[in-house]
């Protein structure tokens, strides 16, 4: 049986002086296997519990698997997230001090590039891996070191992930929609991985910095591998020293876990870790199904109308036809006097992946988010 190590990481104080922290779990191989290796953060965003769940399953099933490389799990990624609540709600998505986007906090600087491929264009594959890393990660410690600005909770938060984050070469950062199917966001050029996950639906994304995480990792290495080939020197992102994938998994809903989807889930992620070799256990191998995916340019937000209450209609993950209702919108205001039913409907066909979480919507709520211009994987 694999054991691992948990640490907990301090990641910042409140005003009463009580202390941030995050559990680190932690699994060593005992081989030198030249395998890629693993971390995996889940509740980012305080309403989006499932991937803790997942976590969870993962730490129960990494014990009995032959781990080829190091994998590192973070559950409660953001304790602040996790425990802004509003009555019921956990709302969590935005840092309540300054609005920004709890999962727009991470730090990539594109002018490090270029020097870096002069300073180092003939060395070694091996050695820019390793340089590399190391700016990335001198980059954040310089980013955490005191000074006379500081930095806020958020980044403080988002920096100390980080930083265990460009320690892995595959990274694997865990969420939820609101109302949702489960569903994948993936770097273009690791587009043949997402096979391996058991997830229907895949947004290919752009090899673009936006302040994420799955970004924030992949990014700097596409950005070094253009930069060397621009030089002449032929590298292949996802291969050799630029073994670097990272992933959004989106796990479906917000506010609810489920202890036995979440083993699914985490079945579905060891598929994908046996593909890449993390692990030696044929047993996890990813389902068939048919799998859809889009370019992210194509993943459109439809948006309300007119204000109202909203009967969702349309099921995830199947191709709606055009002019078949998404949803419709109960207007009792008109009622006895105008239309109290209004029906939405899209020109195309889309396959619905999300919806808005309630039933009463302000005109210009995002409503819905589908594929467009979807083809099979």
């Amino acid at each position: 049986m694999n054991k691992f190590t948990k640490e907990v990481m301090f990641v910042g104080e409140m005003a009463s002086g009580a202390k941030l922290t995050v559990p680190v779990y932690a699994f060593t191989a005992d081989n030198n296997v030249a395998a890629p290796t693993v971390y995996i953060q889940a509740n980012m965003h305080g309403a989006e519990v499932q991937g803790n769940a997942v976590i969870f399953q993962l730490l129960e099933l990494l014990q009995q698997c032959n781990l080829q490389a190091n994998i590192t799990l973070v559950p409660y990624a953001n304790p602040v997230g996790c425990n802004h609540k509003n009555g019921e709600y956990t709302l969590g998505r935005f840092d309540p001090i300054t609005g920004e986007n709890w999962n727009r906090m991470y730090h990539f600087d594109q002018a490090i590039i270029a020097p870096f491929v002069e300073q180092n264009l003939d060395a070694s594959a091996e050695e820019i891996q390793t340089k590399f890393q190391q700016l990335l990660l001198a980059q954040i410690d310089k980013k955490l070191a005191h000074n006379i600005w500081g930095i806020t909770t958020g980044q403080r938060i988002a920096y100390q992930l980080q930083r265990l984050a460009h320690q892995a070469d595959i990274v694997l950062d865990l969420h939820t929609g609101p109302i949702s199917s489960k569903h994948l966001y993936c770097p273009e050029y690791a587009q043949a991985s997402a096979q391996y996950f058991d997830i229907e639906h895949t947004i290919l994304i752009d090899n673009d910095f936006g302040g994420a995480m799955d970004e924030a990792t992949f990014c700097p290495w596409w950005s070094l591998q253009q930069a060397y080939q621009a030089s002449g020197r032929n590298f292949t992102m996802g291969e050799g020293a630029f073994k670097k994938e990272s992933f959004t998994v989106e796990l479906g809903s917000q506010e609810q876990i489920d202890l036995d989807v979440a083993k699914q889930d985490a079945l579905s992620i060891l598929s994908y870790l046996q593909a890449k070799g993390v692990i030696d256990n044929k047993q996890y191998q990813p389902q068939k199904m048919t799998r859809y995916a889009c370019y992210l340019k194509d993943y459109k937000a439809l948006y309300s109308p007119m204000g109202g209450m909203i009967d969702y209609l349309a099921d995830f993950g199947k191709p709606l036809a055009a002019g078949e209702p998404l949803a419709r919108i109960l207007r009792m205001d008109n009622y006895g006097d105008g239309e109290a039913l209004h029906y939405i409907s899209l020109d195309q066909q889309v396959i619905p992946i999300l919806h808005f979480a309630s039933a009463s919507v302000n005109q210009g709520t995002e409503l819905y988010k589908v594929f467009c211009n979807y083809f099979e994987i």
